[in-house]
């Protein structure tokens, strides 16, 4: 019976954001057809061996009016030499001392002349026509738009990492009706006026979380599932736990002061991870298979949908129940280590 009624609650909590996704689906999404200028920051720290690729796709926009800054954080190694070999008149190349990622944000949007900032990373390779998806999602009150995540590479991790960001943006899409909870880091778009209103991007371990806080008092952080950006994620264990801890230490920060739904959605969602650890191996301890194919069933479904709608693995959707467990295991055991690290720091 509690078998049963775990099961019902995963599907119940999985179901109502894949309808909602599916609705999504068939709505048009509010757009505006305007041609603002547009900086493109690309801040870098000792990533020569990635910075060409990313300016090239920078510049390879399917977009006539903007401009890139490469914004060099004091690399120790050949980045700003390698950026500034790239030739051509919409590009500009800076280096400054090493002050992490939010100053180099905010002394590019000194140096811009756009209307509308776009941040990417320099392990990034944006979709050509990304800045002309996210500009158009401005409308009325949108103060920044962030687009799609993916992830590259091939091995199990970042075949799970990639699978996660699909996931995300299925999330994203179901939740359109409200603000994004983040607008990510390696693609994001931002009215000028509206970041000089708060101040530049906020210096923090997770700027992009904090800005998007600081933003949504003065206006709406919407969604654009069409503007995407390809990017690499850990390759190890080891590094992905030192990423996710910086992350999710950095989110605690910027929790409570009027955040209680951030609260009540991240504890259940701890809830209904713990879940989705304990019930395939509990229905296959108890010989029950078909509630056991049938949990199997719904999360490849949930996933497979969002693969052939945004682009991604046929193989990577039918290994979900995989990749699911193992990000389950992992997020718990993140988080719980993250309200202990909290817990015991106030004491």
């Amino acid at each position: 019976m509690l078998l049963k009624i775990a099961l019902a609650i995963i599907v119940l909590w999985d179901g109502y954001f894949f309808l909602n996704y599916l609705i999504s689906l068939l709505n048009k999404y509010i757009t505006k057809e305007w041609n603002p200028f547009v900086s493109i920051l690309i801040p870098a720290y000792n990533e020569e061996r990635n910075i060409e690729k990313a300016v090239s796709s920078a510049l390879a926009q399917n977009y006539e009016n903007f401009e890139v800054l490469v914004i060099d954080d004091g690399s120790e190694d050949e980045t700003f030499e390698k950026a500034i070999q790239i030739k051509d008149p919409r590009l500009r190349v800076f280096k400054m001392p090493h002050g992490g990622k939010a100053k180099a944000l905010n002394f590019g949007l000194s140096k811009a002349n756009g209307e509308v900032i776009v941040t990417t990373d320099a392990d990034t390779q944006l979709n050509n026509n990304a800045t002309k998806e996210l500009i158009k999602r401005f409308h009325d009150d949108v103060v920044c738009v962030g687009g799609q995540v993916r992830v590259l590479g091939h091995s199990f991790l970042e075949r799970a990492q990639d699978v996660e960001h699909l996931r995300i943006a299925m999330f994203r899409r179901a939740k359109e009706l409200e603000d994004l909870s983040v607008a990510p880091g390696p693609i994001s778009a931002f009215r000028r006026d509206a970041l000089e209103k708060i101040g530049g991007f906020v210096e923090s371990k997770v700027e992009d979380y904090a800005t998007t806080i600081e933003l949504k008092k003065v206006g709406r952080v919407v969604y654009a599932p069409n503007a995407k950006a390809f990017t690499k994620m850990p390759s190890s264990i080891k590094t992905l736990w030192r990423q996710r801890k910086r992350w999710f230490l950095g989110d605690l920060e910027h929790f409570g002061g009027g955040f209680e739904k951030e609260w009540f959605f991240l504890l259940f969602g701890d809830f209904i991870t713990l879940l989705d650890i304990i019930l395939p191996i509990a229905l296959a301890l108890s010989s029950q298979w078909l509630l056991l194919g049938f949990f199997l069933a719904f999360e490849v479904l949930t996933i497979l949908v969002p693969t052939l709608a945004e682009g991604g693995s046929l193989m990577n959707a039918f290994l979900f129940p995989f990749f699911l467990w193992f990000w389950a295991l992992f997020y718990l055991t993140l988080h719980i280590y993250g309200y202990l690290h909290v817990l015991f720091s106030r004491v």
